[in-house]
């Protein structure tokens, strides 16, 4: 867990997704139309991502992906960030964050 702790507070956006996911996706594409360049991590393409995924889980993510952090404190999956997204708090999270700017 404290890999993902460390992860999660490295940069000011984090998701970690898999490539096959069609949410993690769309976070991701979300993320980068507000001009965000989030640190994304692949899950099924890190060498130690299935520890990843349980760790994610026992933190408390569920489903484990798409796993969003912002200033290193867990959001939460693609529905909290599209519902943040539509009620205008994730731009101000990303501002206060200094994932964007504006």
């Amino acid at each position: 867990m404290d890999m993902i702790r460390d992860l999660a507070s490295m940069k000011a956006a984090v998701i970690f997704t898999k490539s096959s996911c069609c949410m993690c996706h769309s976070i991701k594409v979300l993320f980068y139309e507000h001009g965000a360049s989030p640190a994304v991590h692949e899950l099924d393409q890190e060498a130690d991502g299935r520890e990843m995924e349980y760790a994610l889980q026992r933190l408390g993510c569920n489903p484990s992906v798409p796993a969003v952090f912002i200033g290193g404190k867990y959001i939460g999956s693609a529905k909290d960030v599209i519902s943040m997204h539509v009620d205008g708090s994730l731009k101000e999270k990303l501002i206060e964050a200094r994932a964007i700017w504006f």
